[in-house]
């Protein structure tokens, strides 16, 4: 039976609705900082988004970013520029950019629908760029918190993309398949904690909070944290204020834990599941962990991480980004200098 035209013509009212509210729906929150344009427009419910990212024989990849965030123009208009690691991250991900302070409605994996913002406080997340990669059963299988150098976000794509979470620990690929040209020795510093290292008496010492810091040789990034990071005055000052111990993350060197267990650093680091070095992990006088560290950090993040937890703001800011932007603001206020890259 042919249709009449007033029923085609509302069929075709329907569908330009249709269209408009997808078009509204999908529109992301204003970004300072542009998003490649193979990253995917969505409803945001990421029940579907991983449905769609299977069908696809892709993955879901998920970006936690703001304005004004240094480490995620580096990884949007740099890292994510490079042919080889975009490549990868196009062909084998569904990538879907979020704002961390946005006011998008999402619909988390469990059924839960909240704004950018309140998922973002959900999962925690304390620095960006955060991303987080799915397997198709919505399990977030790896998380990385903070900034990841082009070749280590590269194997780490390697690693979702391949389906290797069943065979080894992300932490322990990602230590065997980068291979950084650098220093064969740790480097030293005259605070650093020495031998035997009992972390349960040294966390309860001095009323000082306990920094344990993690590396590995042949560590660029650790080279470039003693180079360009601990030297700084500001930096120096700060770390007074910590008893800090510092370990090689793939050595067995036996120590007592924070809460009180023999291990050795190896064994540690691995149940500490950390998927970068230099790693800083946080503890306070009772042996427990406050607060971490383990992405690429330059100096102004360096020192505003340890401020936030010398002067144990963390206890009433449990956002580390707010306490970084009023820190910054006071600064301000006091004609210092604020260059978020340095």
């Amino acid at each position: 039976m042919p249709m009449t035209g007033s029923a085609l013509r509302f069929l075709f009212a329907l569908a330009v609705a249709a269209a408009i509210g997808a078009s509204v729906a999908q529109q992301p929150s204003p970004h300072a900082i542009r998003i490649p344009p193979w990253f995917a427009e969505t409803f945001l419910d990421f029940r579907e988004d991983v449905a769609d990212a299977a069908r696809q024989g892709r993955r879901l990849l998920v970006y936690f970013g703001q304005d004004g965030c240094p480490y995620c123009k580096l990884l949007m208009e740099t890292t994510f520029a490079e042919t080889r690691v975009a490549d990868k991250a196009r062909r084998r991900f569904l990538p879907v950019a979020l704002n961390l302070w946005g006011d998008r409605e999402v619909t988390w994996v469990d059924g839960r629908r909240m704004s950018e913002k309140e998922l973002g406080r959900l999962l925690n997340v304390q620095f960006t760029p955060t991303l987080l990669m799915f397997d198709e059963k919505a399990n977030v299988i790896v998380r990385l918190n903070g900034y990841f150098p082009a070749n280590r976000l590269e194997a780490a794509l390697d690693y979702v993309a391949g389906r290797m979470e069943t065979r080894q620990p992300f932490a322990e690929y990602l230590q065997a398949a980068i291979k950084d040209e650098a220093s064969a020795a740790l480097n030293e510093h005259p605070y650093f904690l020495k031998p035997p290292y009992d972390l349960a008496t040294a966390a309860k010492r001095g009323g000082k909070p306990l920094l344990v810091i993690f590396e590995r040789t042949r560590c660029a990034s650790c080279d470039e944290l003693h180079r360009d990071g601990l030297h700084r005055p500001e930096v120096d000052r700060l770390l007074r204020r910590f008893t800090v111990a510092r370990f090689d993350a793939a050595a067995a060197t036996p120590l007592t834990t924070p809460d009180g267990r023999a291990a050795d650093a190896r064994t540690w680091a691995r149940s500490l599941g950390l998927p970068y070095v230099p790693a800083l992990v946080f503890y306070d006088d009772r042996g427990a962990e406050v607060f971490r560290v383990e992405a690429y950090l330059r100096p102004f993040h360096l020192a505003a991480a340890l401020d936030y937890v010398a002067s144990g703001a963390y206890r009433e800011q449990p956002s580390f980004q707010r306490f970084i932007q009023a820190r910054a603001d006071r600064m301000r206020e006091r004609g210092q200098p604020v260059d978020l890259w340095k």
